[in-house]
């Protein structure tokens, strides 16, 4: 991921919310179903239009979702279980913000869709270069750090810019480019994950 080089950058911004997190027994569990939840009501809060709430909601979702491992690292605390249930709430959260978008009426159905797959076909492969051998491969130009930044940004710049440019509102354009570039950071993974198999 293009964002994801720069963790070791913010560490030192989340290590003293980890250890409070650690105080209060706030496990990597729960904080990956508090993402879930956070999801779930953004994606309510796009489909009926009530943007800021839905932006907010994205980002409790993207710190709950950076929280959890970091608190699981910390607590020596990673689990096959807990990282299978963070992909799964992962794939579920990409759902419910992109189709809360689109079938409330914010952007078109058609770029909702491309949006959707190319999101959920590039977080796949990432997850099945594991499943075939080659070790899990989160490369590519457009990862999950990376929708998550450019949501809540976007969202922010909708908010105070409403209007449409060229036909589509910032929030179409965003889901435009997330499907554009989600398909070719999906083939981007399968062409990386197809050599390593060679």
């Amino acid at each position: 991921m293009t964002l994801d080089q720069y963790r070791p950058y913010v560490k030192v911004y989340f290590d003293p919310l980890v250890r409070l997190a650690i105080r209060c027994r706030i496990t990597p569990n729960v904080l990956t179903i508090a993402a879930f939840i956070a999801s779930a009501i953004a994606g309510i809060f796009f489909y009926f239009q009530m943007t800021v709430w839905a932006v907010i909601a994205v980002a409790v979702n993207a710190f709950c979702d950076a929280m959890d491992g970091a608190v699981a690292r910390e607590m020596n605390n990673q689990s096959k279980r807990g990282d299978f249930l963070d992909h799964a709430v992962d794939r579920y959260a990409d759902i419910f913000i992109i189709t809360g978008i689109f079938a409330g009426g914010l952007v078109p159905w058609q770029i909702g869709v491309l949006a959707l797959t190319g999101v959920l076909m590039s977080s796949y492969l990432g997850t099945q270069a594991q499943a075939v051998g080659v070790g899990r491969y989160y490369g590519g130009v457009l990862g999950r750090a990376d929708r998550l930044v450019l949501m809540m940004v976007v969202g922010i710049l909708f908010i105070l810019y409403p209007a449409t440019i060229y036909g589509l509102n910032l929030l179409g354009w965003l889901l435009l480019l997330f499907g554009v570039f989600g398909h070719y950071t999906a083939f981007q993974r399968f062409a990386y994950v197809w050599r390593k198999m060679e």
